[in-house]
């Protein structure tokens, strides 16, 4: 091959090149982002509609509908799912995976202009939010004491500017932060003593509340702008505007009302550690390295803490980069191992100085893969440390077998230079067709579609672009480098076969294998039905003791959180004394560092949530070390809250993996919403039924009370009252109304200015003696109107242009999702729901379909394009399936790797495995039959061109397998070895992501290794 002369004739620049690399390298790893999770672009949009006092019904009349209508016509768009609430409607747009986001986007935003046209004029400007992970916290920071709000308020909007200003930070949210406004108390008595009516309030206001640009006067000798000041910029401005004058007395504000700079009516409640908190939220930007971007964010509050009054404390909650350095800790740690483990055996196998040169292959593959990683744009994250891990074994395979190859011909007396220029060019097909063959395998799971693709893209990409590197290692930089760095070696006195290369048959291993396997070579078939027999026998072994299947694994969380439910027209302050019970029965236990309680009074903005929950208690856990596993803490919590009364306790692990929400998630739709209701109480009733289903929600509408004004139109007609003014009325006694808006000096945002009635006044006997202003003056309410009770409609959801209704539930944790889905199935096939409801499941049980859909679809390609690649190697379909034959008895070896560890079968994981299998088991294969037909072309008799493939090819096959295996064995025991801090642990959650995944390859390359040294050979000589 003249590229591997050319390359060994200019030995300084190919050395100049690998030094380059890897000084390349190790500065991409040190300053490429690292993040835990990898950053999955979601292709989703959010359209918010706001519509203060708004029911459900009325919006999804008024504002979903005439929305959907423009919405549904959106090119690519996979799902819209529609949420009507009170004050508001909401409409999520998912895309198919692959959409080009940008264009969505301006797309969604050109159909919401359009659509707006129809909705009411009072509803405020729709927005269209995208939804992107990356844009979520990356740490929050609470900060709580007994000081008061005001001086709260000001800190947290103070240490917000500051981290803002920092390079890393996009923006900082402060939750449990409430809005201020500029609130007008009149009593009612004084409206109609000063004959007042809220129109003539709110249009005096707006009048006296501008800035009039006057324009200018240019009188010839010069010119002069004027402009007439009339912006309210603070209370006294509002208190001294006159309203009403009688007989020349000038009425003001001050006269008629109290006028005061407050906070409107709360929402909702936070608390940290049972104390009242605010909590600033900081996202990062895209691109910027998480761990730097945090530190430099506790950089600040430090220096800002220091004016801080000493009753004002902080926390540090959900730091992402905690996770993330022990998270990747743990995985350089088992990169590190691997890599020890694999040198002692090519030591052992090959000798120090061979060793090192083939060891060298793995920081070259390592680091050239990073800087690719690093220049695509991509992160560093838990997938692509793994896929690392996963090729430490595999980046050594080429080297070891061109190494292997040049020290057998410096011991028959060549020299190094010529000795590894041999070993390169003659290895260089076989290596490059079982590299091709591995990269074939990863190549399809590049297209994986859907969240669940995107998500696990990282592996195929990171272990392409290092088996690539390691391909380049193998055949160009390590025979380069040993042809420099070898010495002149003697001839070996030993006797060396005539023909070929020398077979190594003189070990005393392979002497005892060449004479177990001789006599089998004359009876091949037997063979092939002994090894199908046994691979039959794993099949019915999994089937009968495995331990069933699931979708993703699951790992040790870091944050376990406790949902507070509870039914009923309860105002936020009661359902902040009732989440404060709940709060004070676990505040004791000493297994969290943090503890973060919210009280909602509107969930309809909240994804994944029951819609009775009222408030929810994040426990950030201790280090999975230092507490009992989280089943055993779920379980005491639940012991704890099993005796609250009224209440209903849901308590949910952290969601890993790609899909969030409860594993069982069941949608039904029907036109008739009475046969809807009736279809969910029928699917929970079957759950109850079939037991082991718990945590069970679902989206009826929850009992309560909502209060109509009946109005007699022809009556207030007479009066000459319209609903609007009917309206304002009402809204006296609620949020009061918004008569208008200024922007005070030491505000980000303009303040409301509203009026109200005194807060005694504010009740339900004063609704029915309301008296509306009129032009004969104030009249009763009840002259033209009626209160009416009726049935409230918290939310209504809507999929696809449907109403809908969703179950969901969890299992208990000894049993199977997927078992536990299947028996649900079952019985709703036995005896199906109304023929009006159909029903549809998705969660899980929708990702896992569609994961196990791809990676048969993959795996078939990867077949395809395996047999493709042999095919062109050896130019015979008979020798491409004795390869293949290894992929089939893999595939036996998985199930026993699953069983002997007693690990579920995973869809994803083990998916994977299997088809990362089929790329790595042939490679044996193609080595093996390469030598044999170099024998059979040299004119050897079959059984004899066999020994002598086998005798020489033994050493290397074991190596290479061994050497792929014992770089995953800790990730298969799930043990972690701390080099430098000298410590070995059992069961991090970083290995737990793997253990399903190592164990399938580890046993499914031990297991068709083994045999392929028995069939291979066999079925070579069942051909005549």
């Amino acid at each position: 091959m003249n590229w591997i002369d050319a390359a060994f004739n200019r030995s300084r620049v190919v050395l100049l090149t690998f030094v380059m690399l890897i000084l390349a390298g190790i500065s991409a790893y040190l300053s490429i982002p690292k993040e835990s999770s990898p950053d999955v672009p979601i292709p989703m949009f959010y359209v918010s509609m706001i519509h203060e006092g708004i029911s459900p019904e009325d919006a999804e009349r008024l504002l979903i509908k005439p929305m959907e209508k423009e919405l549904q016509s959106l090119d690519g768009l996979k799902e819209m799912k529609s949420v009507a609430a009170e004050n508001y409607a909401s409409i999520l747009l998912e895309f198919s995976a692959g959409a080009d986001i940008d264009q969505a986007l301006l797309d969604v935003r050109e159909k919401v202009d359009l659509g707006k046209a129809n909705l009411p004029p009072e509803t405020l400007e729709p927005t269209v939010n995208e939804i992107n992970v990356a844009l979520f916290p990356v740490i929050s920071i609470s900060l709580s004491g007994p000081i008061p709000e005001r001086e709260l308020v000001r800190q947290a909007q103070d240490l917000k500017d500051e981290i803002e200003s920092l390079s890393g930070v996009l923006e900082v949210e402060i939750g449990g932060d409430r809005e201020e406004m500029m609130e007008v108390i009149i009593q009612p008595e004084t409206l109609e003593t000063y004959r007042l009516s809220f129109d003539e309030v709110v249009s005096f206001l707006s009048r006296n509340n501008q800035l009039v640009p006057a324009g200018a006067m240019d009188t010839g000798s010069g010119r002069m702008v004027f402009k007439v000041p009339g912006v309210i910029e603070d209370i006294q401005d509002v208190m001294e505007l006159p309203i009403k004058t009688h007989q020349g007395t000038v009425v003001t504000f001050k006269d008629l009302a109290q006028v005061r700079r407050t906070y409107k009516d709360p929402d909702g409640f936070a608390r940290v550690g049972g104390e009242p908190a605010l909590v600033l939220e900081v996202t990062k930007r895209v691109g910027a390295n998480i761990i730097a971007t945090i530190d430099e964010v506790k950089q600040v509050v430090a220096e800002q803490q220091k004016d801080w009054p000493t009753a004002l404390s902080v926390h540090f909650m959900q730091d992402q980069s905690e996770s993330i350095k022990s998270l990747l800790g743990d995985l350089e740690n088992n990169v590190i191992t691997a890599i020890f483990l694999v040198m002692l055996v090519v030591i052992a196998a090959l000798g120090v100085k061979p060793a090192i040169l083939v060891g060298l292959a793995i920081p070259g593959a390592f680091l050239t893969g990073i800087l690719a990683l690093q220049t695509m744009g991509y992160t560093l994250n838990i997938i692509v440390l793994f896929s690392l891990i996963l090729s430490v074994g595999m980046l050594v395979d080429g080297a070891i077998v061109t190494v292997e190859l040049a020290q057998r011909k410096m011991a028959e007396g060549m020299e190094p230079k010529a000795a590894y220029l041999f070993g390169s060019k003659r290895m260089a097909w076989p290596i490059i067709a079982s590299t091709a063959t591995t990269l074939s395998v990863f190549f399809p799971l590049i297209f994986w579609p859907g969240v669940v693709g995107e998500f696990m893209k990282f592996l195929p990409i990171t272990v392409i672009l290092t088996l690539l590197a390691s391909l380049f290692m193998a055949l160009i930089f390590i025979p380069v480098l040993g042809s420099v760095v070898s010495g002149k070696t003697e001839k070996s006195p030993d006797p060396i076969e005539p023909k070929g290369e020398n077979p190594g048959g003189n070990g005393r291993w392979t002497q005892r294998y060449i004479k177990l396997i001789t006599p089998l070579l004359f009876y091949p078939r037997r063979v092939l039905l002994v090894s199908g027999l046994l691979m039959a026998a794993a099949y019915v072994a999994y089937a009968q003791f495995g331990k069933g299947v699931e979708f993703f694994p699951e790992v040790e969380p870091d944050f376990i959180q406790v949902q507070v439910q509870a039914r009923g027209d309860l105002s936020v302050y009661e359902k902040d004394a009732l989440v404060k019970r709940v709060e004070a029965a676990i505040l004791d236990m000493p297994v969290y560092k943090t503890l973060y309680a919210k009280t909602y009074n509107d969930t309809s903005q909240l994804q994944n949530v029951p819609v009775d929950l009222i408030g929810i208690i994040q426990l950030e856990l201790r280090d999975w070390q230092m507490r009992p596993p989280a089943d055993q803490v779920i379980q005491n919590i639940r012991q704890k809250l099993a005796m609250m009364p009224g209440l209903q306790i849901q308590v949910r692990k952290q969601d890993n993996g790609p899909s969030s929400g409860k594993p069982i998630q069941i949608e039904l739709s029907a036109a008739d919403f009475s046969v809807l209701k009736e279809g969910v109480q029928e699917v929970r009733q079957r759950m109850a039924e079939i037991d082991g289903f718990i945590d069970i929600e679902d989206s009826r509408p929850i009992p309560g009370i909502e209060w109509h004004l009946q109005v007699d139109r022809e009556q207030a007609a007479r009066y000459q009252v319209d609903i609007a003014t009917l309206g304002n009325t009402v809204q006296m006694l609620t949020s009061g109304i918004k008569i208008a808006s200024y922007q005070p000096d030491d505000a980000e945002e303009e303040l409301d200015i509203r009026l109200r009635f005194p807060e005694p006044e504010r009740n339900l006997e004063q609704m029915m003696n309301l008296k509306v202003p009129t032009a004969y003056g104030p009249v009763p309410l009840s002259n033209f109107a009626e209160f009416h009770p009726r049935q409230k409609t918290s939310l209504i959801e809507r999929v696809n242009g449907e109403r809908v209704m969703s179950v969901q539930a969890d299992v208990l944790p000894n049993l199977q999702v997927d078992q536990q889905l299947n028996l649900l199935k079952q019985s709703l096939a036995a005896k199906p729901l109304h023929a009006a409801v159909k029903i549809r499941f998705k969660g899980q049980d929708e990702d896992q379909q569609e994961a196990a859909d791809f990676l048969i679809k993959a795996f078939i390609g990867a077949i395809f394009l395996i047999v493709v690649i042999l095919v062109t190697q050896f130019n015979s379909f008979y020798q491409a399936g004795v390869i293949l034959t290894a992929v089939v008895f893999s595939t036996a070896g998985v199930l026993l790797g699953l069983l002997v560890t007693q690990n579920p079968f995973g869809v994803v994981m083990v998916g994977i495995g299997i088809i990362a299998l089929a790329g790595i088991v042939v490679n044996n294969n193609i080595v093996l039959i390469d030598t044999y037909n170099q024998y059979r072309n040299e004119g050897l008799e079959k059984i004899e061109a066999i020994q002598l493939t086998l005798a020489q090819r033994m050493r290397p096959v074991l190596l290479t397998t061994t050497t792929t295996i014992l770089g995953l064995m800790p990730m298969v025991l799930a043990m972690n070895i701390d080099i430098i801090g000298q410590s070995i642990t059992f069961g991090a959650p970083s290995s737990q992501w793997w253990v399903q995944l190592s164990s399938a390859i580890v046993g499914g390359l031990t297991f068709s290794t083994l045999l392929t040294l028995i069939v291979t050979p066999c079925l070579l000589a069942l051909k005549k």
